[in-house]
């Protein structure tokens, strides 16, 4: 291969898509990943939906049976929303790497062809960040609150808990986690736009340390500290990986700049 084929090959990789598309394109093109994103969670509701009343007893009711909690309904259309939320709460997660996808795709013609090769790896570990962070909340963290809240009584006072409120409960803890095990995926893509470099991670240990710490005693209002200990321990793991991470990432960054 001659001199200039390997400059002009190098050049096209350097190079962003040049297939023009004008606003209505990109409206168009918008619309149509959109409606891609919500036919996947329609359809990972339909699955939710078709699987019955035990799928939801197995998979939300039974970790609050397994607590020793007591959950009642105090709204007339109470249950039939808990099912509701419970199929869009699971198409929404079963769903997840397909609208990754969607969003890959839409943003595609803007990206340079070296960057192509990298996203779509991005694509997949966001997903499996986001899944693990998801089994995290539902095998660890969600069993060793509702246990705390079944243990803790004062006087008479009996704990009926609210269905919706539960419902509410167990959705926030999910996606809060999902969330937070995203954290080394985010940093590398920061790292590869030098937004972010190992030094500045590792300047700022401490303060994410006790960030931590606050967060974990949010997300665990039990004053026993291994409970909190359970979350907090796990997030400075992450942490640690992402500074990893962002060194591999930034020199990428410098090599390409």
């Amino acid at each position: 291969m001659s001199e200039e084929n390997k400059r002009l090959e190098n050049k096209n990789e350097e190079e962003p898509n040049k297939e023009g598309m004008g606003f209505l394109g990109h409206l168009g093109e918008l619309r149509k990943r959109l409606m891609w994103s919500v036919l996947g969670i329609v359809g990972g509701a339909i699955v939710a939906g078709l699987l019955g009343e035990q799928f939801l007893e197995i998979v939300i009711l039974k970790l609050a049976s397994d607590a020793n909690l007591d959950l009642q309904n105090l709204r007339t259309m109470g249950q039939p929303l808990l099912f509701f939320k419970f199929v869009i709460y699971f198409g929404i997660i079963v769903s997840f790497p397909f609208t990754l996808y969607q969003l890959w795709k839409f943003v595609e013609p803007a990206l340079y062809i070296n960057e192509k090769k990298w996203v779509r790896s991005i694509t997949f570990f966001t997903s499996l960040c986001f899944f693990s962070g998801v089994s995290f909340a539902y095998y660890v963290m969600i069993p060793s609150m509702l246990a705390f809240a079944a243990s803790f009584q004062i006087g008479d006072i009996k704990n009926m808990i609210d269905i919706g409120d539960y419902m509410s409960f167990l959705s926030m803890m999910v996606l809060a986690a999902g969330i937070f095990f995203e954290l080394p995926v985010v940093t590398y893509i920061l790292a590869r736009f030098g937004l972010v470099t190992t030094e500045f991670m590792k300047k700022y240990r401490r303060h994410s340390i006790v960030l931590i710490l606050l967060i974990a005693a949010i997300l665990t209002p039990s004053p026993d500290p291994v409970n909190q200990l359970i979350v907090a321990v796990p997030i400075y793991i992450l942490y640690e990986i992402s500074i990893m991470i962002s060194k591999i990432a930034y020199k990428q960054y410098l090599n390409n700049s």
